[in-house]
């Protein structure tokens, strides 16, 4: 039986970029129904290492990425894999990152993302106090390790950079890391050490204390599949199995899900999916006290609560192959050059992230105007973003200026 329903605004996404949308929407007073046949929050917005990231101004393409990717790609254990059977279908996007890998794209790339991050850590303070989730937010920073002198000597550029981009970090000797975090092993290289970044130290329970704040407020989930939009005379027709909604506009913040929907709506956008992992073992007190990232390996240690999660790589393969049991034996086997004592995870997950070719998302009305908006492409910074897209979809939706420029981020750069 096909259920019919209308209302101001519909948001198809209920992970931390569509709720954190939706919430800012009800609280100017909008209409809104959610719209995700899934559990609300439980996908990337669960599974991720839970750092406020207002330092990762650097996107995933650069040229040293650029120099090495053909080594990247094709080596199993690289941080950065490809599953062999994807490459087809994703050599366009693999031409648009090797093109956004330049010198002049990467540059400007970094200074679009560093633009949207920079309020990251304020807005998430307000936000999480909104949503009653204050004591989940740790302010202790997060850490960059270096396991030999000349990785460490190699930061030196990268952290420059970041300064430049207006990121506080401080670069740590040896002695200084291991006062900081006497847990972890001494290493040869050091640290960087982000002072002004925060973590949640649950991010599921982060996301149940949102959906339960929207529940509240007296927005429903309708938990089904959104498929088909068209614009109607009145508004946008939104269908899928079993669901037929009018809204007056429509917000699409489906993540790696959001291409054939916004393809619909009469945008091309070159969205592709990661697929990320983590592992976890459950134990009363974790081994440090905030995220850090062996940088050579490409993943996370992260402290929450009552585990350690362990998260990270990438992997290109869409949306639809099994996880691969070798990824999630590399997390193990990293997690245990740190940590050798480590008996058998607790549990493992996969989860999609929505990526595109030059790190930045997609936040803009559509070409044809803000009947339909986008909110996807976010990559490993969505947590971060979620309560700083959601004021630029509000304004975008009221026809507001936005206190950012939003060109960068525009469907039509494509």
């Amino acid at each position: 039986m096909t259920e019919h329903h209308t209302t101001d605004i519909a948001v198809l996404g209920a992970g931390s970029i569509g709720m954190a949308v939706a919430l800012q929407l009800v609280q100017e007073g909008r209409e809104v129904v959610i719209v995700d046949p899934g559990a609300p929050g439980m996908g990337a917005s669960y599974g991720n290492a839970g750092t406020i990231a207002d330092y990762a101004v650097q996107p995933v393409g650069t040229p040293d990425v650029l120099k090495n990717l053909p080594a990247l790609l094709f080596d199993r254990n690289s941080p950065l894999a490809i599953r062999h059977a994807a490459l087809p279908t994703l050599a366009p996007w693999l031409l648009r990152f090797a093109r956004q890998s330049l010198p002049g794209a990467a540059a400007r790339n970094a200074q679009a993302i560093a633009a949207l991050v920079g309020s990251a850590n304020a807005r998430w303070r307000d936000f999480a106090a909104e949503i009653g989730g204050s004591a989940l937010l740790q302010h202790r920073g997060c850490l960059y390790l270096y396991e030999t002198a000349a990785a460490f000597r190699a930061a030196g550029r990268d952290m420059t950079a970041r300064r430049t981009l207006g990121i506080e970090v401080e670069l740590l000797r040896p002695e200084a890391f291991s006062a900081m975090e006497p847990g972890l092993p001494v290493v040869e290289g050091g640290a960087a050490y982000f002072p002004q970044a925060t973590f949640l130290s649950d991010p599921g329970e982060m996301m149940r204390r949102l959906a339960a704040r929207l529940t509240a407020l007296g927005v429903p989930h309708l938990h089904h599949r959104a498929e088909n939009l068209s614009r109607q005379f009145d508004g946008i027709l939104v269908q899928g199995p079993g669901l037929r909604l009018h809204a007056r506009q429509v917000v699409i913040a489906a993540g790696a899900h959001s291409r054939a929907l916004a393809a619909q709506a009469g945008d091309r956008v070159p969205l592709d999916t990661e697929r990320g992992y983590h592992v976890e073992w459950d134990m009363e007190r974790p081994r440090l006290t905030r995220p850090t990232c062996p940088t050579t390996r490409g993943f996370y240690l992260c402290p929450m609560s009552g585990r350690l999660r362990v998260a990270g790589t990438v992997e290109l393969g869409g949306l639809t192959a099994p996880p691969s049991p070798h990824r999630i034996a590399r997390l193990v086997e990293g997690a245990r050059a740190i940590f050798p004592d480590l008996g058998t995870p607790s549990r493992d997950w996969m989860g999609f992230r929505p990526s595109m070719p030059d790190s930045l998302p997609v936040i803009s009305p559509s070409r044809a105007g803000n009947d339909v908006i986008h909110a996807y492409g976010h990559g490993h910074i969505g947590l971060t973003l979620a309560p700083i897209t959601a004021r630029i979809v509000a304004d975008i939706a009221a026809g507001r200026q936005t206190d950012l420029d939003v060109a960068p981020y525009a469907v039509t750069r494509f």
